[in-house]
């Protein structure tokens, strides 16, 4: 009689982890469906030979065609481009030095100006683009490409902080001391010793810095000038009247393009990550 409790009692837990895992299944596919599938229509829009959004009379890529046609599109994606290099560069720069010197200040100054720090990103894009064009309006700056440019510095700085000073926080500080023991002047020691350990928080902060320079709109709408629209400022300014099928095929286009951005950096994470095994498996050999 145990024997047979204790067997119907597995079975039924059984089933429950059963159930469970197609719950789980289920729910996983609904979140996708929820992200993705107005992703892949505005995808298959961009292929319909009518300008409806719910009617579809056949296939064409008269959308795209017309799209590298557009000089308005064309200007503003190029203006996007342009202050978005610009800005992650200069914003990579400055954020990585301004860790290194958070990283080296007191704790209790260092724990301030980290808290500093979290205010541009904490902080209503709405408030930060007012401000930044009434100061730009009190100095008498008019506004164009290097108030964008200085708006999108001001924004993406803190996001490079944030992401190289964990790696600052990880890294052995007796690497320095040992190059400089070794030799090295201070210079080639911070060369080859501490901007090889905080790399990958150097790029993934420039990588942040480069999508929200790109994607912003509302800073870049209260600092831009009447010529320097970016795409998003362009993208709205169309949409207000009706979205354009060649909103959609642009649209599709970056979608395309970041998706194999990211196919490309895991594949190259995984093939990294293949090889020092590899070089540990051998070393233990």
């Amino acid at each position: 009689m145990y024997v047979y409790y204790e067997s119907a009692r597995q079975r039924g837990y059984g089933g429950g982890i059963a159930v469970r895992k197609i719950t789980s299944k289920i729910y996983i596919a609904v979140v996708f469906i929820f992200l993705y599938a107005p992703i892949f229509v505005l995808i298959a829009n961009s292929f319909n030979e009518s300008k409806s959004r719910t009617v579809w009379t056949g296939f064409t890529f008269d959308w795209y065609s017309k799209l590298f046609h557009n000089e308005v599109i064309l200007k503003s994606l190029l203006n996007t481009l342009i202050v978005a290099a610009v800005a992650s560069i200069i914003s990579t720069i400055l954020g990585t030095a301004a860790a290194i010197g958070i990283y080296n200040m007191k704790k209790i100054t260092r724990a301030l100006v980290i808290n500093i720090t979290y205010i541009p990103i904490m902080n209503s894009e709405m408030v930060t683009g007012v401000s930044l064009m009434l100061l730009f309006v009190a100095l008498n700056i008019d506004l164009g490409f290097m108030t964008l440019i200085f708006a999108h510095i001001t924004f993406c700085v803190p996001y490079v902080i944030l992401n190289v000073l964990p790696k600052l926080r990880q890294m052995n500080r007796s690497l320095y001391d040992a190059a400089l023991d070794l030799g090295c002047n201070p210079l080639q020691a911070f060369r080859h010793v501490v901007i090889p350990e905080i790399m990958p928080g150097i790029v993934s902060g420039f990588l942040m810095s480069l999508t929200y320079s790109i994607d912003d709109f509302v800073i870049s709408y209260f600092t831009h000038g009447s010529t320097s629209q970016t795409l998003p400022i362009t993208i709205y300014s169309m949409t207000r009247r009706k979205v354009s099928p060649e909103v959609n095929a642009l649209s599709a286009i970056i979608f395309i393009v970041v998706l194999a951005i990211l196919l490309i950096m895991n594949l190259t994470d995984i093939k990294r990550s293949s090889a020092k095994k590899r070089a540990k498996g051998v070393r233990a050999e």
